[in-house]
Formats: C-alpha cells, sequence, structure tokens
C-alpha cells in the first residue's frame, strides 16, 4: 500500500489547470500546422496563423490561452493500492482547483447555483470522475473546457436500426449547428453507446485523447477519418470564414450498450481543446 497524501494532489492539480490554460497540447498545435499547409483560403491561412501565434504568446508569457478558461473536468485513475491521506480526494482536488485558477490569474467562471447565477469566484466545484485501476499510481487529466463549444454539444437516442452513415450525418449535423460558435478549427469527441449519461462521458474523454492517436479498433478509426473528411467540407472553416480546416480531428470512444438503444453524443471542443496530465 502506498500513501500519498493530499498537499500532493492540490499541488498537482493547481499546475495542471495552469498548464492546460498556457500551453497548447502538441496535437492540437501539429493539428492546427498541418492545416496551414493544405488549406487554400488565404483569409484562412490567416487566421490560423494567428491561432498558432496565439498559442505562442500564451506560453511565452504565462498567460491563458483564451479568455474563457473552462470549467475543471477532472478525470482520476486511482490505483486500489494507493491510500490517501490528510483529508478527502474530492476536497484535495477542488483546493486545487482553486488555487490554480485564483493564483493562476485564470478567469473563474463558475456559478454555485445553475438558476441563480452567483459566482464561486475559484472556479469551484469541479466535475470529478474516478475510476479504480490496478497499482499504487494516480493518473489525474485536468480539462479545462470552455462554453462556447460546450454549448454546442448534442445527443441522439438513435434506434439500433441507425446506420453507420447516420452517426457520421449527425456529426456534421452538430458540427454546421456549432459553426463559428464554436471557435472553429473544432475537435469533436464522439461517444457512442453505453446509456443516456455514459456515451455523454465517454465524449468527453474522447477529447482528451491526443489526435495521432487513432481509436484502436481499425473499424471506429476508419470512422473517425470519415466523419473528420466530411466535416471539413462543410466549409465552415477557421472561425467560421469558409475553406478546408472546419476540424481538426474526430475522436470516437465506445461502450456496450442495451439490445433496444443506439446513444451517441458528440462534445464539441475549440481550436484550444485543453488538457494536461500527470502521473503521482
Amino acid at each position: 500500500m502506498r500513501e500519498i497524501f493530499v498537499s500532493e494532489i492540490i499541488d498537482t492539480v493547481e499546475k495542471l489547470c495552469m498548464d492546460a490554460n498556457y500551453y497548447l497540447n502538441k496535437d492540437i498545435r501539429d493539428a492546427l500546422e498541418k492545416s496551414l499547409v493544405t488549406e487554400e483560403s488565404e483569409i484562412c491561412r490567416a487566421v490560423l496563423k494567428e491561432l498558432v501565434e496565439n498559442a505562442n504568446v500564451a506560453s511565452n508569457l504565462q498567460v491563458p490561452m483564451c479568455q474563457d478558461t473552462g470549467m475543471a473536468v477532472v478525470f482520476a485513475e486511482i490505483g486500489q493500492d494507493v491510500h490517501i491521506t490528510g483529508g478527502l480526494f474530492n476536497d484535495a482536488v477542488n483546493k486545487g482547483v482553486a488555487k490554480g485558477y485564483t493564483e493562476g490569474l485564470l478567469r473563474c467562471s463558475v456559478v454555485a447555483d445553475p438558476l441563480r447565477r452567483v459566482n464561486t469566484n475559484d472556479n469551484t466545484p469541479a466535475i470529478i470522475h474516478t475510476t479504480l485501476v490496478e497499482g499504487d499510481r494516480i493518473k489525474l487529466t485536468v480539462a479545462t473546457k470552455g462554453f462556447g463549444s460546450e454549448n454546442m454539444s448534442r445527443i441522439r437516442m438513435f434506434t439500433p436500426a441507425a446506420k453507420y452513415e447516420d452517426i457520421i450525418s449527425f456529426i456534421c449535423e452538430t458540427a454546421k449547428l456549432a459553426e463559428s460558435n464554436a471557435c472553429p478549427p473544432m475537435v469533436l469527441g464522439v461517444g457512442i453507446g453505453g446509456d443516456f449519461e455514459m456515451c455523454a462521458l465517454l465524449a468527453k474523454k474522447a477529447l482528451c485523447r491526443p489526435l495521432d492517436i487513432p481509436n484502436s479498433d481499425p473499424f471506429y478509426a476508419k470512422m473517425e477519418n470519415d466523419a473528420l473528411e466530411a466535416v471539413n467540407k462543410l466549409d465552415i472553416g477557421p472561425q467560421g470564414f469558409g475553406g478546408k480546416s472546419t476540424a481538426l480531428g474526430v475522436s470516437i470512444e465506445v461502450f456496450p450498450t442495451h439490445i433496444a438503444g443506439l446513444p451517441v453524443a458528440v462534445n464539441v471542443g475549440c481550436h484550444v481543446t485543453r488538457h494536461a496530465s500527470c502521473i503521482l
């Protein structure tokens, strides 16, 4: 049994909140630079160059890439041979988020009640998803999810009669409805299977998989490529100016489901789909 003190969790979450907002992930940067090569529209190329430059300035000055520094979504894979001491895990995560946002000068965007709308002033509470795994380590992933893109996300409860093409069409329809509101080029996380809430969780997890790592199942890897090609034919383009670069990637995660259902969720990410991870 390995002990991990809550202070280590607090410090790690604090750093991950800041890192996710200051530093663009390499896979996203590579995809933006690849789009610069393939994009034919001059105005779209100019926009893409500005997006890359924005990321450079943010990392150099250690300031947020976007004023919407997101709601903190924390995925925790906790080894069964870990004993957390000094306090509760969820409390430690929320203390880390509070420190990361207040000391990192990140915008605090969370309200304590969805209808009364009073700001908590430290971006807590975080949304926390925990999974027990083998081993004596904790893997923490903090996704700082902005709501310009989050608001464009959708779920549909298909029947089992839905075809491959119907799911591709739903992904494209979601991107089309999002248009410039999602700050494209987008990243689209897709969850297929499970039930109502599970497919949405899969879609959020899919946004945390690097774009250069396809689904391990060749069938779904092909669906990712087919969906990406279809979305990039919509002529939405960077920031809605048209062109070929509507999406940087489509990532799909799947889970077994009921014989009577086929849930599909699309979680929309913007051109700075942010996440940072660390293993304790």
